[in-house]
């Protein structure tokens, strides 16, 4: 009983810091946009649950995230009319979040399950919670581009910076993906992790590419925000949190040391290889 009231304890702040954050712009759209990204969690939740399923939870969050960019682009242009600087924004996170989800989908269908929710897609408070931290997630994540867009998006040379950072990221993530996906691919490599590409410079490529492709829209978004509106730009704080911290490396860790620890090739691949950043200084294959 105590664990399932603190689920939804836990749900209801996830649901009031992504609503706290939207209420700070003072727009209506964004506010709008974040009541709709967390409907449309506890919609799928249901089925979700009913049956005992997570398959699609990872491409939910980039049809959610899709959803809430062309609900805004098309509100902000029946007020405002059309914008080319919104217009660019929306497309950077529409074709990042199709990418993502299409990847993370097909993914998960070839190996069959996620193991991430062996135990929580048990629990019906556990798993609400899940869905629920998708939700805040995807509106933190969007929420200065949700604003920017909200405002009409300022093209000038900072936000070509943010473009360049962005692309940045967009590829360090992709090229670390598909090193990755063709690694697993080769029946020779079964059992063992990867330690080539631009895994030799950094223990999560994909991870580092993620955070600096959310940095470049923060900048993009910069432009057009004002007052209160600067706390969304979080985003790429938050992603380095939830990554870092919480989510992302700590969970990679624990398995990675649990399938690989014995092996002193891997613990010397854990000792000389950045965590996060790449240091042309250290890396594994100096």
């Amino acid at each position: 009983m105590k664990k399932n009231l603190s689920h939804l304890f836990f749900s209801l702040i996830a649901f009031t810091l992504a609503f706290g954050l939207a209420w700070l712009t003072a727009i209506d759209l964004v506010i709008n946009a974040v009541f709709l990204s967390f409907l449309i969690q506890w919609i799928l939740f249901v089925p979700a649950y009913y049956f005992q399923i997570e398959k699609f939870y990872d491409l939910a969050g980039s049809i959610t995230y899709l959803t809430i960019i062309i609900y805004i682009s098309y509100s902000s242009y029946l007020m405002t009319g059309f914008n080319l600087g919104s217009l660019i924004l929306g497309l950077f996170v529409i074709i990042w979040a199709l990418r993502l989800g299409i990847f993370l989908f097909t993914r998960i269908q070839s190996t069959g399950e996620d193991k991430r929710f062996q135990s929580i897609k048990r629990s019906p408070s556990q798993f609400f919670m899940t869905w629920t931290l998708q939700g805040m997630w995807v509106t933190i994540c969007s929420a200065c581009t949700l604003t920017a867009i909200a405002n009409g998006v300022v093209l000038n040379g900072v936000f070509l910076m943010g473009f360049l950072v962005f692309l940045l990221g967009f590829s360090i993530e992709i090229i670390a993906d598909h090193q990755k996906s063709s690694f697993r691919k080769n029946q020779a490599n079964q059992g063992h992790f990867i330690k080539t590409g631009l895994w030799a410079y950094s223990k999560h490529p994909n991870y580092l590419g993620e955070i600096t492709l959310w940095v470049g829209i923060a900048i993009c978004s910069l432009s057009s925000l004002s007052g209160l509106q600067l706390i969304t730009l979080i985003s790429p704080i938050f992603t380095y949190v939830l990554l870092v911290y919480i989510s992302g490396i700590p969970l990679l860790k624990a398995r990675g040391k649990e399938k690989w620890g014995h092996l002193s090739q891997y613990q010397e691949y854990i000792d000389r290889t950045p965590t996060l950043f790449f240091n042309p200084l250290k890396s594994f294959d100096k």
